[in-house]
């Protein structure tokens, strides 16, 4: 029997909707309105619902386009037992003893239920929003210390460090976090693998075909072994599942008819200037077209025309999803970031109709023990009597 598999979801602290919201890393505005805000109520519906389909955490983004990250999911602690928050920060907005102590103090307050997403951030202009003027292998640079630092204090040692970056005296922890949160981390350039391979816990990708995803995994793994490490790996994908395959791209084609072809225009050529590796990667896939837009077996990209960041789906029957489940875990991947439109909606189809599946292989167990059924579907029309 293989591995379980973890499964995460994800919350749109910018707004949801039954289209797709654009957004994300180096797109400035929303290029879809959001018709469910993203209050603290419909998040907590999100997140309650993830934690009773099974996903052990929620990734929660961060920048200018959406809400603060370490404030919600503090907030939606309140309204969940078990559900883990993937909680997405940038190191340079903020110094190693606080976001150590930040850490910590979520640990405690939440039963241990914090994960770090760490972000370097791929974007000059966005970062220069939030004071920050280093450039994107100064900002690698950045990071490495930063961590340094903050596992040297999750490890309750007193640091003193002179970085060319970072620089503190005396700092300490009065509390350590128990457990210690593990680290998310992602990037595909070369000053990416080198942090990824002293600080990752989980090295994060986004859904490339996986033959792609198989070379990026050898890298960090070839990496990391030299720092004597071996870190696990996770992919980010939005997903469609239905009952048939014929539903699932319905659903999608329905979801690309809705995009106004200005609005592609103006955000590729926005993502077309981006400095990160991953978002060159991801506009490769599509080169700005909406046709030829299925790149692989039940990977369709054109979630990246109007959406910065991840930009491919897994499309298809729920029985399809899970052969492209498996198949991206025999290329080493044990965890999947996953998210739809509408997140609501979509954590139940994929929740309810894929899930039952990869548990009947041996390949997932509900973290809490709950027996899941042969699927039932969410959302379907009534039988006629």
């Amino acid at each position: 029997m293989s591995s379980p598999l973890t499964f995460h979801w994800f919350l749109p602290t910018y707004g949801d909707s039954r289209h797709l919201v654009g957004g994300g890393h180096g797109v400035s505005v929303h290029s879809a309105s959001s018709a469910r805000p993203a209050t603290l109520a419909y998040l907590g519906q999100i997140a309650r619902s993830a934690e009773q389909l099974g996903f052990v955490g929620a990734l929660t983004p961060t920048g200018a386009w959406c809400e603060d990250a370490w404030l919600s999911t503090a907030m939606l602690t309140e309204v969940t037992e078990r559900l883990k928050f993937l909680v997405a920060f940038r190191p340079g907005l903020l110094s190693p003893t606080l976001g150590a102590q930040m850490a910590a103090t979520f640990q405690r307050h939440s039963g241990g239920r914090l994960l770090l997403n760490v972000v370097t951030g791929g974007e000059s202009q966005e970062q220069r929003a939030y004071g920050d003027f280093l450039d994107k292998n100064a900002r690698y640079a950045r990071t490495d210390e930063f961590l340094h630092v903050v596992r040297e204090l999750w490890r309750g040692q007193r640091v003193d460090f002179t970085g060319e970056h970072v620089r503190v005296e005396g700092a300490q922890l009065q509390r350590t976090p128990d457990p210690v949160p593990q680290v998310y981390f992602g990037g595909s350039s070369p000053a990416a693998g080198d942090v990824a391979a002293k600080h990752a816990d989980v090295y994060l990708t986004w859904g490339e075909p996986p033959a792609q995803v198989a070379e990026k995994i050898a890298w960090v793994r070839k990496l990391a072994a030299e720092q004597g490490r071996s870190p696990r790996f996770g992919i980010r994908l939005h997903v469609i599942s239905r009952d048939t395959s014929e539903q699932a791209w319905a659903e999608a084609q329905r979801l690309l008819d809705a995009l106004d072809p200005e609005t592609i225009e103006r955000v590729q050529s926005g993502l077309g200037r981006s400095e990160s590796e991953g978002q060159k990667r991801m506009l490769a896939l599509h080169g700005g077209s909406t046709s030829n837009l299925q790149i692989y077996p039940n990977l369709w990209a054109g979630v990246g025309l109007v959406r910065g960041g991840a930009g491919t789906a897994l499309v298809g029957s729920h029985a399809e999803i899970a052969e492209r489940i498996e198949e991206y875990h025999a290329v080493g991947i044990d965890e999947f970031v996953l998210s739809g439109h509408p997140h609501l909606e979509e954590a139940y189809w994929f929740g309810e109709g894929v899930l039952p599946i990869l548990a009947r292989k041996g390949l997932w167990q509900h973290p809490a023990g709950v027996e899941q059924d042969a699927p039932s579907v969410p959302f379907a029309p009534a039988a006629s009597s």
